[in-house]
Formats: structure tokens, C-alpha cells, sequence
């Protein structure tokens, strides 16, 4: 009786193993269709970025382009050091699948000239964040670091109470008295962007002093049609030698690639100051050659 008793204990055991090994479920025998390292949720990851590579950033500059950022390599009359200043010299990274750059210093007799190219591939190492959504928060601090004014309005607008405002972004020292866009000061205010410091107001040495950052309408700010989004940074400083020099830095993302312009003039001459508009357009003009390359 006792084997009788056991006997069919084993059966069962044996009957259940069984069921496991062919996929049978707990209940009613249904096949079980999950795959392995499934829990039963439904979680797809993230998409990947579109970029998975760099390009080799010191080859992406032209020669055309760089003799005209950086005029001081043309009049180099030797050849080896001309074709090196031509090169540049790539950034320093831990990571070139991550991140690569180049640098151009060239001085001229007028002033001294630097370039920046950066590349920076971001990656997500969330499976529930995409590239894309983590280069975005990537860029935004970048924005946010930058300090960028608040939009202006159009000139129409800027005699309702909004003078005050611009002037204290610091890009019309001048705007402080009352005159604006709408006063039919404008060409005024265009000769002084264009002079950068010469004012025609009777606190000229202080206007001096202060050294306005940027002409009306060159003031920081968001730039349009420049891959995904994108910024523009203008900064004027007073070097250690009193002399000023001018960065504009031009910042774009396109995908989980985020790209950076940087542009530096500083003349040899005190009084001089670089002049904002002309290195605004080439640095923008940079960036959407390297934002046109990525489309392709």
C-alpha cells in the first residue's frame, strides 16, 4: 500500500516537470509566448541618436573659410608655417568617439585671431531616454549658461516702456537717455555699433569705460534655421593689455550632435574695437556649412 501511495507522487512530479520543459503555462495548458528576460511589461527602449560617429573636426574648416577668419595666415611668408597654421591644432579629448575639436590661433599685424571648432556626440546611457532627448537637456544648459537677454521687441514697441529694458541688457549704453529706434535716432545708433565706443554723446569716456558689448540688433540671442536650435553669444572684454577683444560663439544641435563656433579677434591697438556684425556673419556662416554637412 505504502508503494501505491508513492508511486503516484512521482507521477505527478514527473507530469509537472514535463509540462514546464515543453512551455505549457500554469493554467489551462496555453503556450507561453514570452521571451526571455521579459517581466510581462511592455517598455520599448529608447530611440538611439542619428549620429554614431565625428568627423575629424580640423578637416572641416576650408581653406577659403579660414582665410578669411583668420587673415594673419595668408601674410606668413613662410610656407611650412602657413600650411601648419592652415592644419590647427586638435582639442585635447578622452573620447573622440564622444567629442573632438580644433584650434586656430593666427596673429596678424593688426590683430590676433582664434577659432574654435567643437563636436560633441551625446549619448543617453538610460534605456528609457533617447540620444536626442538627453542632447536637448545637453543644449538647454548650455543656453541657459550663455545668460542670453530677454527678446527685444520690434522698434515700434521699444518707445511703450520697454527702453529700459534693453538698456539694461548693456546693448545700447546710450539707450538710458531716452532715445531709441522709434526717435529717429536709428542711423545714429547704427554709427555707433559700427564704431564700437566712438559715441557721439557728451559722456563719451564713460560709454568708453563701459565698453558696449553689442550694437542694436547683434545682441545675443536665439538664432532661426540652424539645425534643431541653436544660439548666438557675443561677448566684448577688456584684456590685461586694456586692449578689447570680441567673442562670438555660435552653439547648434542637430540630433544627439552638438556643435560650437568659436570666433575671437583682438586688435593690437587700443582704440580698436572688432566690429560685432562682421564677426557674427562669419561665424554664422561657418555654422551652417557644418550644420549643411550633417544634412547630407
Amino acid at each position: 500500500m505504502q508503494r501505491k501511495a508513492y508511486v503516484p507522487g512521482v507521477a505527478a512530479l514527473i507530469a509537472a516537470l514535463l509540462a514546464g520543459c515543453t512551455g505549457g503555462g500554469a493554467l489551462g495548458g496555453e503556450p507561453d509566448d514570452s521571451k526571455p528576460g521579459d517581466t510581462g511589461g511592455t517598455t520599448a527602449a529608447a530611440e538611439p541618436g542619428k549620429y554614431r560617429t565625428l568627423p575629424e573636426a580640423c578637416g572641416e574648416v576650408d581653406t577659403g573659410t579660414l582665410d578669411s577668419m583668420l587673415p594673419g595666415i595668408k601674410e606668413n611668408p613662410d610656407e611650412e608655417q602657413r600650411e601648419k597654421a592652415y592644419e590647427g591644432a586638435p582639442t585635447v579629448t578622452y573620447d573622440t568617439d564622444r567629442r573632438v575639436g580644433c584650434r586656430w590661433k593666427v596673429e596678424s599685424s593688426d590683430a590676433t585671431h582664434h577659432l574654435l571648432v567643437d563636436f560633441e556626440r551625446v549619448v543617453s546611457y538610460d534605456a528609457a531616454v533617447s540620444d536626442d532627448t538627453r542632447a536637448t537637456e545637453v543644449y538647454s544648459s548650455k543656453v541657459q549658461k550663455a545668460d542670453l537677454p530677454e527678446p527685444s521687441g520690434p522698434p515700434s514697441s521699444a518707445d511703450d516702456g520697454d527702453g529700459s529694458a534693453d538698456g539694461s541688457d548693456g546693448a545700447d549704453p546710450e539707450a538710458s537717455d531716452g532715445a531709441g529706434a522709434g526717435n529717429g535716432e536709428s542711423d545714429e545708433g547704427k554709427d555707433k555699433g559700427e564704431g564700437e565706443g566712438g559715441g557721439d554723446s557728451g559722456d563719451s569716456a564713460s560709454s568708453d569705460a563701459e565698453a558696449p558689448v553689442t550694437p542694436p540688433g547683434l545682441e545675443p540671442r536665439i538664432l532661426e534655421d540652424l539645425g534643431d536650435e541653436s544660439f548666438l553669444d557675443d561677448a566684448l572684454t577688456t584684456a590685461a593689455s586694456a586692449t578689447r577683444h570680441r567673442t562670438v560663439t555660435v552653439v547648434f544641435r542637430t540630433s544627439n550632435v552638438i556643435v560650437t563656433v568659436e570666433y575671437d579677434e583682438q586688435p593690437g591697438r587700443r582704440t580698436e574695437i572688432p566690429d560685432s556684425k562682421e564677426m557674427q556673419d562669419k561665424a554664422q556662416e561657418l555654422a551652417g556649412t557644418l550644420a549643411d554637412r550633417f544634412d547630407d
